[in-house]
């Protein structure tokens, strides 16, 4: 007999039993919205990645490669480095997502499944059982498109007797019958998992046969018998539902369907699209070719040597704006097609502009680009000619409404079409204006939609020389239709060229034979003579084909230089241009022969290296009063793009020989006569000359008695000198040219005068005292000499000698003389000895000279001292990566990645970097300190693949980090050792002798850092001027003098020991022949000056001005 024997495992132990499983709860109802969305007019090229990938419209693979061309809230659906074909389930940003384009076709289909209204049936909700045979629910209305069944699960879960909560599975199908037709399955679905809750689940039943439809919705899996399992479920509703089957014939647009697990709000929508199809240019004539668009880019490409015939080919994408705008003004449905046909364009003029657009040119960047693209989303109705003028310059084009046509003019490189010159102009001739530095700009700022980051970027362009001129003045423009950024910069290129070498307006009236062939945009030369100096255009006497006989002969002796040309005006109004073959009796020739010989009168123009034309492109031709035609033109230069695109410097151009120097005058001739004035006889001598062609002014330079020069400028070929004397003159007269510029040598020549046959006393008390930076007034005792007081003069000259030898006859006249009745004078400040005289009204001066010598200070602004930046040692932020020594701390920061940061904000929110250097002046001055900071807050492990599951992602661009801070601090010391605390600056004054630095970074957020990029400081020292406030005596000897606070003068490391010593000017007074004076021992504090006569010591009062850099105490 065997026996059992049971224990309990070893003392009174009890073994636990396992838990229950709980199967996750993994069903939820779920919504989806329809969303459609207008895009375009149509028909639209598509979407531009599917059409990039020549995908075929209305596939499953098109709609897919679709995808990375729609966003939602910035975000593309499909990675753009996805597989159009096969896309992995990771490539998708947003899962669930359905899209359905149209593309603007007169005869596109609607969208299915879009619904218009639904209407709910009623009867339900209604249980759905295997015993119960399902729930069949008839149709009748024929205007039903489908039927919403929504099948609802109170609970769908098992429950095990260990406890165990499991999900559990149901089948589903559903059926339809046509016209009592029989049932036919169109799907069977199974729902498995588990929820506690009421789970709801549709479906749509498209119907698409004859009625009356039957639905029918069946239960495949058994019936539960079993209390622990809860699968049952009924059909909560049905809908009938009325689609939406409008076509919107010629409108691009798609149908996005979206399942609001994946996102909680309507989300912004941007699709990337080739947009509306339109015509270009056709096969060119004499077998030029075909033009064709470049797939990648919509730039046309037009086949060398291509000849447009006038007629355009299909409709196509391209991007070309010339062809842009020939759409919009032809089109009916949304342009101007109603108003305006090709008969009333000049295509030739739209497949000119395009060819130059469409040119290839150097995109900034190593590649090409057209030279100008237009993509463009017009979303709202504007002004006409707004619109026009707005896609005109894209392409830099005016257009031009005229004899009932529209033409466009584009600047470009042109030749001239026309030739003005006095001869075909009214008698007031050429007028001319430009524009204000104020209003020329030397940065302009171009916005221009990024593709890449599909957002509004930025291109600045600076114009160098501009800047220097001008300071930075900003300009805002708005690049209309660009995505280029090399477009954009052009863009602005082009603007800042035109504000400097474009913006003169010449305006003229002519005659109406010019007037009704001239067009704005065209180019015309233009010869005035007023402002070349030389006649070189008029009319023609006679012509041949190789010849002509010009009208004046005027200036033709003196036409000469290099490459020497002449232009024709021909009987079409065509201008041809030869190279002269010689010029002699008024008969210009040429050897290659005109196409036809030009009409008498017509204009001839000449030009050389010498003296160009003047070119200017047309801007309005207005009718005056039937006769006469007003233009207005502005400066054109034909280099322009060269320079624009290429950086191509622009050759000089001579327009003028008024800057050569003219021939001096001939012929002197004098006359000396006596006249009678109130009772007292004077002597007066008349002086004339021939005058010279072309000069209006002329320099006369004359003397008595080998005595100073006296300088005068005449306007006429004379001079009168009153009060002559017995004695030699000597004159030199020059002529000026158009600049005022000196002829190279003077007409010279002397005359024997007879004039009346005591001299007045010196000047006295002469002083000087500085008025602003630029003047200085003169005073000194009036003269007690009654034929001074009466018609005599007072005579202010200056010498640039500052060491007393200065004499009034070795010195030159500072002002004209003055009455003799004067006693002060503002004159201009310069360095050196004013020298005065008086005269009497005979002419005689003084025989002593009395004098002032001065020596101005050099004048500055502001001294940078240092211009420290720490990202700029050698060991940037005292890192380890550069080379060298660098003493700066660190605490809780590092440097990593090129910038300053937090070595780990989650552990420190805060750190800081003490600066490498301390700044020490030498001694306490007032100095000005600026700070620079350049940093970025970042967020910490932020990245794609510390995400779960991307359904739980909040934000795709991240949260901003704003949590950050950087601030640079300076603490001061008198004495270089002691120092106070650190205290936050960004601009201001500080007063002290040294000066430390740090930098405080922080956070205070641990998922934020800070990265500090840029670091340090620009420490400035203001000029500053000292001056005695009473006159100081000399003594006999050296005299030492002390500033009331030093200056600053450098260190070993802040420029050089005594690298800044201020600037000294000494006023001397009471200086006689002989005197001068020493300055030695400048410093910062003071310095010494010593009057000497000889080598003798002298005492004499003066008075100083000190100007240097700082204020110390």
């Amino acid at each position: 007999m065997s026996k059992i024997i049971r224990g309990s495992g070893g003392g009174n132990k009890q073994k636990s039993p396992p838990k229950p499983t709980r199967a996750p709860d993994t069903l939820n109802s779920r919504q989806f919205v329809t969303i459609q969305d207008l895009i375009s007019e149509g028909e639209i090229e598509g979407w531009a990645t599917a059409s990039k990938e020549n995908r075929t419209k209305g596939t499953a693979v098109y709609n897919t490669a679709a995808l990375k061309d729609v966003y939602l809230d910035d975000t593309p659906v499909l990675n753009p480095s996805a597989n159009s074909t096969s896309p992995a389930a990771t490539d998708y940003n947003f899962q669930d997502v359905s899209f359905t384009p149209r593309f603007g076709t007169s005869g596109q289909s609607h969208i299915p499944g879009v619904q218009q209204s639904s209407s709910p049936i009623s009867g339900f909700p209604k249980a759905c059982t295997v015993s119960g045979g399902g729930v069949t629910q008839s149709i009748t209305n024929t205007d039903v498109d489908a039927v919403r069944v929504t099948v609802n699960f109170p609970q769908l879960q098992q429950a095990k007797d260990n406890g165990d909560l499991l999900g559990s599975s149901v089948q589903i199908r559903v059926q339809i019958q046509y016209n009592s037709g029989g049932f036919s399955t169109l799907f069977t679905d199974t729902v498995t998992g588990r929820t506690s809750d009421s789970y709801s689940k549709d479906y749509r039943v498209e119907i698409d046969g004859a009625f009356p439809v039957d639905v029918r919705v069946l239960r495949i899996t058994a019936d539960s018998t079993d209390a622990s399992l809860q699968d049952s479920f009924r059909i909560l509703s049905m809908q009938e539902l009325i689609d939406d089957k409008q076509t919107y014939a010629n409108s691009a647009y798609t149908a996005l369907k979206l399942d609001s697990k994946i996102v909680s709000n309507i989300p912004s929508r941007k699709y990337k699209i080739r947009g509306v199809k339109i015509r270009i240019p056709g096969t060119g004539a004499s077998g030029s070719g075909t033009p064709t668009v470049d797939s990648a880019t919509g730039r046309i490409v037009y086949p060398a040597g291509y000849i447009f015939n006038g007629t355009m080919a299909a409709a196509q994408w391209c991007s070309c704006p010339a062809m842009v705008l020939l759409d919009l003004l032809t089109t009916v449905r949304y342009g101007l097609g109603d108003h305006i046909t090709d008969s009333n364009l000049d295509l030739f003029s739209f497949v000119d502009a395009s060819k130059f657009a469409n040119a290839l040119v150097d995109d900034g960047e190593g590649g090409e680009e057209a030279r100008f693209s237009c993509n463009v989303n017009i979303l709202s109705a504007s002004e006409a000619f707004n619109l026009i003028e707005e896609l005109c310059g894209v392409m830099r084009c005016m257009p031009i409404w005229s004899a009932g046509t529209i033409t466009i003019a584009q600047d470009k490189p042109t030749d001239a079409s026309f030739l003005f010159s006095l001869a075909n102009v009214t008698e007031e001739g050429f007028s001319y204006s430009g524009s204000s530095l104020k209003t020329r700009h030397s940065v302009v700022a171009v916005s221009y939609y990024n593709m890449d980051s599909r957002e509004i970027d930025y291109e600045v362009v600076e114009d160098s020389a501009a800047k220097t001129k001008l300071g930075v003045v900003k300009k805002d423009v708005r690049a209309f239709a660009c995505t280029s950024r090399g477009q954009a910069q052009r863009l602005g290129k082009a603007i800042l060229f035109a504000e400097q070498n474009e913006s003169e307006v010449i305006a003229f009236t002519t005659s109406v034979d010019a007037g009704v062939t001239i067009r704005p945009g065209a180019v015309i030369d233009v010869n005035d003579p007023v402002r070349s100096g030389a006649r070189r255009s008029g009319r023609i006497k006679t012509a041949t084909t190789t010849s002509i006989t010009v009208d004046n002969t005027q200036d033709l002796s003196t036409f000469g230089g290099a490459n020497q040309k002449v232009s024709v005006l021909m009987p079409d109004n065509s201008v041809e241009v030869r190279d002269v073959l010689s010029i002699t009796d008024g008969v210009i020739s040429w050897s290659s022969a005109l196409s036809e010989a030009p009409n008498v009168n017509a204009i001839w123009f000449l030009v050389s290296d010498t003296i160009e034309a003047q070119k200017f492109r047309v801007i309005t031709v207005e009718e005056a009063d039937g006769i006469n035609y007003k233009i207005t033109a502005l400066s054109y230069r034909p280099n322009k793009y060269a320079n624009i695109e290429e950086g191509i410097a622009l050759p000089a151009r001579n327009v003028s020989i008024l800057n050569a120097p003219a021939a001096p005058p001939t012929s002197l001739s004098f006359e000396e006569k006596t006249i009678e004035r109130n009772g007292v006889a004077i002597s007066r001598l008349f002086v004339t000359w021939v005058p010279v062609t072309g000069v209006s002014q002329y320099l006369i330079n004359y003397r008595f008695e080998n005595g100073n020069y006296v300088s005068q400028v005449v306007f006429r070929p004379d001079i009168t000198i009153e009060n002559s004397e017995l004695g030699t003159y000597e004159f030199e007269i020059f002529s000026f040219n158009a600049a005022l510029q000196v002829s190279n040598t003077p007409l010279s020549q002397s005359f024997n005068a007879e004039g009346k046959t005591a001299l007045p006393a010196d000047v006295a008390n002469l002083t000087a005292e500085p008025v602003g930076d630029h003047l200085m007034r003169l005073r000194w005792g009036k003269s007690t000499d009654a034929d001074v007081l009466h018609g005599g003069r007072v005579y202010v000259r200056h010498s640039n000698k500052t060491d007393g030898s200065g004499t009034f006859a070795g010195s030159v006249d500072l002002v004209n003389a003055l009455a003799g009745n004067t006693s002060e004078a503002v004159v201009p400040a310069l360095d050196g000895e004013y020298i005065l005289k008086f005269q009497d009204d005979g002419g005689r001066f003084s025989s002593g000279e009395t004098s002032v010598i001065i020596d101005i200070p050099d004048v500055g602004q502001q001294l940078a001292v240092l211009t420290k930046r720490e990202d700029l040692l050698a060991q940037p932020f005292c890192s380890a990566s550069g080379s060298g020594s660098c003493t700066g701390t660190k605490t809780n920061v590092t440097y990593t990645g090129g910038a300053l940061q937090l070595t780990d904000p989650s552990a420190n929110l805060t750190g800081t970097y003490e600066f490498a250097e301390t700044l020490d002046l030498g001694a306490v001055f007032t100095l000005t300190l600026k700070r620079h900071i350049q940093s970025l807050g970042v967020l910490v492990g932020n990245n794609i693949d510390s995400w779960g599951n991307v359904d739980d992602v909040p934000n795709f661009d991240g949260d901003p980090a704003n949590d950050t801070d950087c601030q640079v601090h300076v603490k001061t010391s008198t004495d270089g050792s002691s120092y106070g605390d650190f205290n936050i600056f960004a601009n201001g004054e500080f007063k002290a002798r040294s000066f430390q630095f740090k930098a405080n970074l922080s956070s205070t957020n641990t998922n934020q850092n800070v990265n500090v990029q840029q670091l340090g400081y620009s420490a400035i020292l203001q000029s500053r001027t000292e001056q005695s406030t009473t006159t100081i005596a000399s003594g006999s000897g050296a005299k030492n003098v002390t500033f009331t606070k030093p200056f600053f003068t450098g260190t070993a490391s802040l420029g050089g020991t005594n690298a800044y010593l201020p600037s000294i000017g000494i006023t001397a007074q009471g200086m006689a022949s002989g005197d001068f004076f020493e300055l030695s021992n400048v410093s910062g504090t003071g310095f010494t000056v010593h009057f000497k006569n000889g080598g003798s010591d002298i005492n004499r009062n003066f008075s100083y001005q000190a100007v240097g850099f700082g204020k110390g105490v």
